[in-house]
């Protein structure tokens, strides 16, 4: 743990530590003044020049979020924040493409082959998985 701490000590990730911290207080901030449940379809950064940045997963999240932007910014006054704009971003989450599935096959002399070993391990655990192999090979 103290190689750990020391890491986060070093000049280049106290700054990255710092972004970091402020993104989760945004984040949390928006989960508390959030419209709807809107705080689920979108994210922010954190707050820059009074300037609130809300990334919102859709079109009909962003124009639901922009219709708010009067009463979000008294929500803010109220909590303290200084924020004198709202800014509201598409950003839509992409879903990972699935990834086929490849089988490979076994040649005829691989099939002979572990067909002589099932013979010589028979009745053994490990032969009853090569039987159960090569049922799978030959489908």
């Amino acid at each position: 743990m103290q190689r750990f701490n020391t890491l986060l000590k070093q000049p280049e990730l106290i700054e990255l530590n710092k972004r970091t911290q402020e993104s989760q207080a945004a984040q949390k901030l928006w989960g508390e003044i959030a419209p709807d449940n809107m705080a689920q379809f979108s994210h922010i950064s954190s707050i820059k020049n009074n300037q609130f940045t809300v990334y919102a997963n859709n079109n009909a999240v962003a124009a639901k979020i922009k219709l708010l932007i009067p009463s979000l910014l008294i929500k803010l006054e109220k909590q303290g924040y200084e924020v004198t704009a709202i800014r509201v971003k598409v950003q839509a989450k992409s879903s990972p493409l699935p990834v086929p599935k490849f089988t490979k096959s076994l040649s005829t002399e691989a099939i002979h082959q572990l067909q002589k070993l099932e013979v010589k391990l028979s009745g053994t655990s490990l032969g009853e998985s090569l039987a159960k192999l090569l049922k799978n090979a030959s489908k």
